[in-house]
């Protein structure tokens, strides 16, 4: 997984700085996994890379020291975004993280979204962080609606950390937004004991359905993102993604009629992996669905 290939750090191959630390009782570092076969009615020469303790196999390195680097990893990310949630709690902001494979429609969804808020809640203050490895298509998308937004290019990166999240909200227009009673020569004071009115930060993970799910932003909630086109079998297939979101959000369903897509099917996959997950079905194109994702969305928003 990401945590082990190093590029939370931003040093692509950071691993190997520990690559020789191997452990006694496994002096091999790599898992056997001929070992972890089902039996023969199910054995087709399948390889399961994901059975050791650590869930993953980095040549060179053992199940031990791959465990001990993902700890320490998400640990520091695990400190800013709990700083990140107390941020956001002082400013009023409710945060959600969108995450999807590319092409769900996320930002198709968010630039609707957008448009039907103004209508829905036209007091409220909007702001997206985007994240892609390249380019500001999608965060220039989303201004064209009037919406702030801040791009994140994470390069090799295949996920948002705490940390790029912070330094983004930093610079949004929500990070000034003033509470009662302050002046403006006093901006907020980051006292954060005061009444604060409520605002919406929504942020669009890299399309990715495996990486995202291991990283907590301070968000309020992982919301995944599913297409129709996709299959109906991605909450099988991803299932860290699925058990961490509490809201499955299937897009495109005006194509319903066109595909061979079993709804039914896959919400019974999501809830297999999550029995607590809601789901919402939507078509950002035909605005099918779209007051009860507005619902959803406004609900901690008060």
């Amino acid at each position: 997984m990401c945590v082990i290939c190093g590029c939370s750090t931003g040093t692509p191959g950071a691993v190997h700085q520990h690559g020789h630390d191997s452990d006694p009782a496994h002096p091999h570092a790599h898992p056997h996994h001929h070992d972890h076969h089902h039996g023969p009615a199910h054995d087709h020469g399948d390889l399961h890379y994901g059975q050791g303790p650590a869930r993953v196999s980095v040549p060179g390195m053992s199940q031990a020291r791959a465990i001990r680097l993902e700890a320490d990893v998400l640990g520091a990310n695990q400190r800013i975004a709990d700083a990140n949630r107390a941020h956001f709690a002082g400013h009023g902001v409710v945060a959600y993280n969108l995450v999807s494979s590319p092409g769900s429609g996320k930002t198709t969804l968010l630039c609707a979204t957008i448009e039907a808020l103004k209508v829905r809640a036209p007091g409220l203050p909007v702001g997206v962080i985007e994240g892609d490895q390249q380019t500001t298509n999608d965060a220039d998308r989303i201004r064209a609606t009037g919406a702030p937004a801040i791009q994140i290019n994470t390069g090799k990166g295949c996920h948002l950390d705490a940390p790029m999240i912070a330094e983004a909200f930093a610079r949004l227009p929500l990070h000034g937004h003033h509470h009662h009673g302050d002046t403006p020569e006093h901006g907020h004071g980051h006292d954060h004991t005061h009444a604060v009115d409520p605002s919406l930060l929504l942020i669009e993970n890299v399309g990715n359905l495996v990486c995202p799910a291991m990283w907590d932003l301070g968000e309020r909630a992982k919301i995944a993102i599913l297409s129709v086109t996709e299959g109906e079998d991605k909450p099988v297939k991803y299932p860290d993604m699925f058990a961490a979101a509490r809201l499955m959000v299937l897009t495109k369903v005006d194509l319903l009629p066109h595909l061979d897509f079993d709804v039914a099917q896959c919400i019974a996959y999501a809830q297999r992996v999550n029995p607590d997950i809601e789901v919402l079905l939507v078509s950002a194109k035909t605005g099918v669905g779209m007051d009860a994702w507005l619902d959803w969305l406004l609900q901690d928003v008060a």
